[in-house]
């Protein structure tokens, strides 16, 4: 399991996005060198985990639980083979693109320690939006990609760190419950009869997803 880029996109305006000032950093690009890793701080006020990453839209995207999105290689081959097309690493807007990972099968909670000292743990999967959409410039994307579900993962940042193109990637802690991604990413999304299932990876998904769940079944509660 290793790293095959990191990567980083500047503020750029586009017609698709509904951001504040119309910028996103969306379209991300691998980094030569070492890249500096760390919490960013509150969804709200802090962007990306990434020195050198734009994150445009605070109101949606970055912060402690969002510091990082990771995205298989494999994937995007895949992706390429239905699209017809080329796809570069960071295609798809992700920080970190994997290769040998099972990025959407991993475990919320999951930890990885990625060169000598960062370690990130997973939170949640990507909920696709109007500027991916426009980014990627495919009909019905969002439908898409979330039929797919393999939608990567965010992560945040347990100790900080330097990484770099080529490193190794390593599981360092693997929850005993079975709740993956791609479950969080359902729940989510068309399956919400799963968002009870949720509970079990605890204080360790994304706060939003966590808060879901417990509307769910406190609901679910008062209708019985």
């Amino acid at each position: 399991m290793r790293l095959l880029t990191v990567n980083a996109g500047r503020p750029k305006s586009v017609g698709h996005t509904d951001a504040p000032g119309g910028l996103t950093g969306i379209d991300k690009r691998p980094v030569e060198g070492p890249v500096r890793v760390e919490d960013p701080g509150p969804k709200g006020t802090g962007g990306s985990g990434l020195a050198g990453d734009a994150v445009c839209d605070l109101r949606h995207h970055g912060g402690s639980d969002q510091a990082v999105y990771a995205f298989a290689r494999e994937e995007l081959d895949r992706w390429e083979r239905e699209l017809g097309r080329p796809l570069s690493n960071g295609a798809f807007g992700e920080n970190l693109t994997t290769r040998g990972l099972d990025v959407s099968g991993a475990r919320i909670g999951e930890r990885w320690r990625i060169g000598a000292g960062l370690v990130l743990e997973v939170t949640s999967g990507r909920i696709p939006c109007r500027t991916f959409a426009g980014h990627l410039g495919e009909r019905g994307w969002v439908r898409r990609f979330t039929r797919a579900a393999a939608p990567g993962a965010y992560l945040r940042v347990i100790e900080p760190g330097e990484i770099r193109a080529g490193d190794p990637v390593e599981i360092v802690h693997r929850p005993d419950h079975d709740v993956t991604v791609v479950t969080e990413f359902l729940a989510s999304t068309t399956r919400r009869d799963l968002l009870p299932d949720l509970l079990a990876a605890g204080e360790a998904l994304h706060p939003e997803a966590l808060r879901a769940a417990l509307k769910y079944v406190g609901k679910s509660a008062a209708d019985n």
